[in-house]
């Protein structure tokens, strides 16, 4: 069986292709259309942006921790399939974070 044909009763045979007619569509409307006729849903809630946020969101986040220059080196290096990942490094490190992040949790309290 083809996907999309259904399958026909025993005995019959489908008509062939140039004898079957199409089923007439109905137009559809798009989703852009959709969306322009309907009305927008009023506000649900008020948001206010304090300053602080506004100014930390214009100053933008360059603190200079991203370096291009390694980027471009890493990607030359996979790229050249030169790169290796040094599994015990990163284990070591999530461990350090983890214990930072437990001890800061338990100060707290």
């Amino acid at each position: 069986m083809k996907i999309g044909n259904s399958p026909s009763p025993e005995g019959t045979a489908s008509p062939p292709k140039a004898e079957q007619r199409p089923a007439a569509r109905k137009p559809e409307a798009s989703a852009e259309t959709a969306r322009a006729a309907a009305p927008a849903p009023a506000p649900s809630a008020q948001v206010a942006i304090s300053d602080a946020a506004k100014a930390a969101a214009s100053a933008g986040t360059d603190d200079g921790s991203f370096d291009t220059a390694k980027v471009q080196r890493i990607t030359q290096a996979i790229s050249e399939g030169k790169f290796t990942i040094n599994a015990n490094a990163i284990a070591d490190k999530l461990v350090a974070n983890a214990q930072e992040l437990l001890s800061a949790r338990a100060n707290k309290h």
